[in-house]
């Protein structure tokens, strides 16, 4: 605990009074304010009355278990950051916990360090959630199907950083590869900010040409332009008060940028075909998929409206930097497939494992379409791994960025993991799983990769000795 400051109280329940002492005793000389609870039924009263920050209670108890435990909890004391104990560590009880409101987690036999880290990540967002006068609960109900799912240390870093910039009016610039979420990232900031009674409005930069996009944001005078049958306030406009949220802003032209600049430096704007300014209360998030330095390098995005835009940044990760979140965020879109469907969809371990081994390049958007897509077609209840068959999506290649020597960079890339794989391979006589495990990569996804680079997987010294 840290010198000088309150220390955190901290509620152990467990029908083991062994190990209910121990882990009280062991917390007491870390420097908790501890107290315990034989069940259910002892933990609520206590917690009817007393003010606690964390309950750390087993999973597996009777009469009342740790779920319904940790329900009832939540609904005794909102604020109360919950983490479970549970020697049957499986990834259904993980998430089940997890889904009903859990911070975290934590398998017995556990060590000191790992259970006195998961408390710490437990207060330090009991503490971030008080800050911006968020509790979980709360949390869960203002974003409701939008809610950002996962508990990495990379999703946790991103909702931080939400919650101390959604209180300002700064600037927003979202980043990140498509599927990610970054429209997600943008509603949590709106919803969390001063701002959330007033409209969230949203506009996809690549999906309207320049002279549309124009009119869009900023409105026109009746007769502007053809088929300007009457005047039109632009999304500026609609979104006074609250968060225009402008998507795919790489994809702008310097044209566009310049007057979309100005209408950030000025707070105002003209609509098309008027003399007249317009005063605006808005705040912008913008986001886009593209390397907006290297845009401005190359001469098509302004340097000037990036710094403007980039006043506070946050990078959404990619899904396959964050694969502990798979489990969570499958069991998400099956439970709303259910519920949408009415039926009872049910993921197994061996579909969960599935999904974990593969890269979504498609990201969040390819693995919602993924259960989406086994939930629809499969003839049983449970989810098997067969359900999802994954594999590389098939389209065009992606435009080559070129180098100072000709080669594009996908082709460098290529020839580096070509190289990597080939001298993996012989370190290890083609034993692929070795060579996964050196690389660090999922057998499945480096079959993958060698089929894409035309590689094999059998010694050609065994295919010329056969012959």
């Amino acid at each position: 605990m840290i010198p000088g400051k309150r220390r955190a109280r901290v509620l152990v329940v467990d029908d083991q009074r062994n190990m209910r002492a121990t882990t009280a005793l062991m917390l007491s000389h870390e420097g908790f304010d501890v107290d315990e609870a034989p069940d259910g039924e002892s933990a609520l009263a206590k917690l009817a009355g007393e003010g606690f920050d964390l309950l750390l209670t087993d999973l597996k108890m009777e009469p009342m278990d740790g779920l319904e435990l940790l329900r009832r909890a939540l609904q005794a004391a909102p604020g109360i950051q919950v983490v479970m104990m549970t020697a049957y560590g499986t990834i259904d009880s993980a998430v089940e916990a997890m889904r009903h409101g859990a911070a975290d987690y934590v398998t017995k036999p556990f060590k000191q360090e790992e259970l006195l880290i998961r408390l710490s990540r437990a207060l330090e967002r009991r503490q971030l959630l008080r800050e911006v006068g968020l509790w979980a609960g709360e949390f869960r109900e203002r974003f409701g199907t939008q809610a950002i799912i996962g508990r990495s240390n990379a999703v946790r870093d991103l909702l931080a950083k939400v919650a101390r910039v959604a209180a300002g009016d700064a600037t927003v610039l979202v980043t990140g590869e498509s599927g990610t979420g970054k429209e997600l990232v943008a509603r949590a900031v709106h919803a969390a900010s001063p701002r959330a009674q007033k409209p969230f409005v949203a506009v996809n930069c690549a999906a309207i040409t320049d002279t549309l996009l124009e009119s869009e944001l900023f409105g026109h005078a009746k007769g502007a332009f053809t088929g300007a049958i009457k005047a039109r306030r632009g999304l500026f406009e609609e979104a006074d008060g609250g968060t225009l949220f402008i998507d795919e802003v790489g994809e702008t032209s310097p044209s566009f940028q310049a007057k979309l600049l100005r209408a950030l430096q000025e707070g105002e704007i003209r609509r098309v075909g008027e003399s007249e300014s317009v005063q605006i209360d808005v705040r912008v998030v913008a986001a886009t998929n593209r390397d907006l330095r290297q845009e401005i390098a190359e001469r098509r995005f302004r340097e000037d409206l990036f710094y403007r835009l980039n006043v506070v940044p946050l990078h959404v990760p990619p899904l396959r930097d964050r694969k502990e979140d798979i489990p969570l965020l499958a069991q998400h879109f099956v439970e709303r497939y259910n519920a949408r469907s009415g039926t009872r969809r049910v993921l197994t371990e061996g579909a969960v494992a599935r999904l974990v081994g593969h890269d979504f390049p498609g990201n969040v958007r390819e693995l919602e379409n993924a259960v989406e897509q086994a939930a629809a077609l499969a003839e049983r209840e449970l989810l098997q791994a067969d359900d999802f068959p994954l594999g590389p999506v098939e389209g065009p290649p992606p435009p080559e960025v070129r180098q100072g020597d000709g080669r594009s960079l996908a082709r460098i890339v290529d020839e580096a993991e070509r190289e990597a794989i080939g001298a993996a391979l012989s370190r290890h006589a083609f034993d692929m799983a070795a060579v996964s495990r050196e690389l660090g990569i999922h057998p499945a996804t480096l079959w993958r990769k060698m089929k894409r680079l035309g590689m094999s997987g059998t010694d050609p010294r065994r295919q010329r000795g056969a012959n």
